[in-house]
């Protein structure tokens, strides 16, 4: 299968979190990024062995319900909404397939060290309890919203200093993603035009299985949009598949990457100066000011509450800024990359235009 060498090159960068963050703000990151607390604790953990050192752990049946965290006909995290607002699936005539970001991330407790073993129920959790219900269900006013559980790599392949190790265990959870989405058009897709969504790892995935499956093949007409935020994606990698370029465009994809606002990581050059950002407030790649009081909102903790007009955004190059937003217990949180709110802080502008695109594509069909 093809590479997608520049996010395996960027990923490092992308996916970095303070090291220096005090005990005390543990709560609030929770508060914040909605990922387990020992996602931040972890986030500096390598494994000290080899990836060839460690068994693999055994491959997922996706006809089994239990090895997707979200699929229409049961009842799960994906289907959740904040207060006042509901999910669509039961009448949607699109399909949403979401892919996880990393959320394996602490020392490893079993002999599977470089991949999730999905028999692993806290980690099962982890995944339900912050990315399907914190970002995938952004979706369910769009579209019945599948989520495969699948072998994601740990944290360390960010970390390594084995390009060999990154690659095999990154291979490893895209083959369990490429097989989910096979049975998904096999056995649940029946044919209706789609979204693509992902976080993080899970749009290293994205990418790769949208030029595998997608891209300059019979499918891509049935592609409404690619939602795939938290990695540089670089104009030319995605051949075809053009970024969106206004909030009813279909066809084409959409990504960004969320920081302070005056802040450059130290690496910008290594990826984020050539990546596609699209403002997901005005939904455009314009460098104007989008002020707070146009943001739909935010879904942070607790879930039920909506946070509307706390982000401004603006393009900066390649990445997108926005000032410090102000929620209860805000003060905390001092580092100035927000790449684990890249979904949760735009949740309402995504849920609103994810809808949109998906009535535009249908007219047009």
């Amino acid at each position: 299968m093809k590479k997608i060498s520049f996010l395996h090159v960027t990923t490092n960068q992308l996916a970095q979190l303070s090291a220096k963050t005090e005990p005390v703000a543990l709560l609030i990151l929770n508060l914040l990024l909605v990922f387990v607390p020992q996602t931040i604790t972890a986030q500096h953990y390598l494994i000290p062995t080899r990836f060839n050192q460690s068994p693999t752990p055994p491959h997922p049946d996706y006809s089994k319900h239990e090895n997707w965290s979200a699929l229409p006909t049961k009842v799960d995290p994906a289907d959740l909404t904040p207060r006042g607002y509901y999910h669509n699936q039961d009448r949607a005539e699109a399909d949403v397939f979401f892919i996880h970001p990393t959320t394996y991330t602490e020392k490893p407790k079993t002999q599977f060290a470089w991949n999730h073993d999905l028999r692993d129920a806290k980690l099962n959790s982890g995944v339900d309890n912050s990315a399907t219900q914190f970002q995938a269900s952004a979706f369910n006013a769009a579209g019945k919203v599948y989520v495969p559980r699948y072998r994601q790599a740990h944290y360390s392949v960010f970390l390594t200093q084995f390009p060999e190790d990154k690659k095999a265990a990154l291979d490893t959870a895209y083959s369990d993603v490429a097989h989910a989405f096979q049975y998904f058009l096999d056995n649940y897709n029946q044919g209706r035009p789609f979204i693509i969504a992902s976080h993080s790892q899970g749009t290293i995935h994205a990418a790769r299985l949208l030029q595998d499956f997608v891209l300059n093949k019979p499918l891509q007409s049935k592609l409404i949009a690619a939602y795939i935020p938290g990695m540089a994606v670089p104009q030319d990698s995605l051949p075809g598949l053009p970024p969106c370029l206004s909030d009813s465009a279909t066809g084409c994809f959409v990504s960004w990457c969320t920081y302070e606002r005056g802040y450059t990581p130290p690496d910008y050059e290594l990826g984020l100066a050539r990546a596609v950002c699209i403002n997901p407030i005005s939904w455009d790649n314009s460098e104007i000011y989008i002020p707070k009081t146009l943001h739909k909102g935010a879904a942070l903790r607790p879930f039920h509450l909506a946070l509307p007009q706390i982000c401004d955004a603006q393009i900066h190059g390649g990445i997108l800024w926005v000032s410090k937003p102000k929620f209860r217990g805000s003060w905390l949180w001092t580092d100035k990359n927000y790449h684990m709110g890249d979904i949760n802080l735009f949740y309402f502008d995504i849920r609103d235009n994810a809808a949109l695109r998906v009535k535009s594509f249908l007219g047009q069909n």
